[in-house]
């Protein structure tokens, strides 16, 4: 008996490409599961910090990946999904810039990545999943039918991230986040183990001045053409 595999498609890229939008709309048009794996290595930091834990002491945020609960939320306005970090809504804090540069840190650790692993790959479950994140089409999910690579110049998406987090009531420097932005950039492509880079039977799609409906309009016919 032959078996045909949950269909997946992966969109990764860089921070502030747009992946996390463009993820969550389509996976809603098409009714398959979201991931967002960039979350849960935000989360795993953010549980670190909060437990005071060294950020570079790669057994103890082991530990944390392995005993972290995190859960993913629909949002009762139909707004943005929820992220519960043991049984507290991190949503808002998860989204700070201070939380990505975490994740960036612990998402270089071996360790770290192997123990969430698995956690991912129990997302794939019917109808189908669209998983965001940055190494989902060349580590997680290398067999997956259909997949995406957004990215943006990093003045773009640091304009967007300070849109964002002004909206949040959060007090940032646009220099400043187009530096943080920049710096991440290149910890995330120099990293050993799973450096950010497209996997090579994704489409390249830079959103640098297109909007939403048209990003979106690419990627949705990357899996109805």
């Amino acid at each position: 008996m032959s078996h045909t595999p949950v269909p997946v498609l992966t969109i990764d890229g860089p921070s502030g490409s747009g992946k996390g939008t463009i993820s969550a709309l389509v996976a809603e048009r098409l009714g398959w599961r979201l991931l967002d794996s960039g979350a849960l290595y935000r989360a795993v930091g953010y549980a670190a910090g909060m437990a005071g834990l060294d950020l570079s002491d790669e057994q103890a945020m082991t530990r944390c990946a392995q005993n972290t609960k995190i859960h993913f939320r629909a949002a009762a306005d139909g707004g943005e999904t929820r992220v519960v970090v043991n049984g507290h809504d991190a949503t808002d804090e998860l989204r700070t810039e201070t939380a990505g540069a975490a994740a960036s840190a612990i998402a270089s650790m071996p360790p770290v990545r192997e123990a969430l692993v698995a956690l991912q790959l129990g997302f794939r479950k019917s109808p189908g999943l669209v998983a965001d994140g940055r190494d989902m089409g060349t580590v997680i999910f290398p067999d997956a039918a259909y997949k995406v690579f957004l990215t943006a110049s990093a003045a773009e998406r640091a304009k967007r991230r300070y849109k964002q987090l002004k909206e949040k009531g959060l007090s940032v420097t646009l220099a400043g986040l187009q530096r943080e932005i920049e710096a991440r950039d290149s910890r995330d492509a120099s990293r050993t183990v799973a450096p950010l880079k497209p996997a090579d039977d994704a489409l390249l799609v830079d959103t640098t001045g297109m909007g939403i409906d048209e990003v979106v309009a690419k990627v949705f016919a990357v899996v109805r053409p």
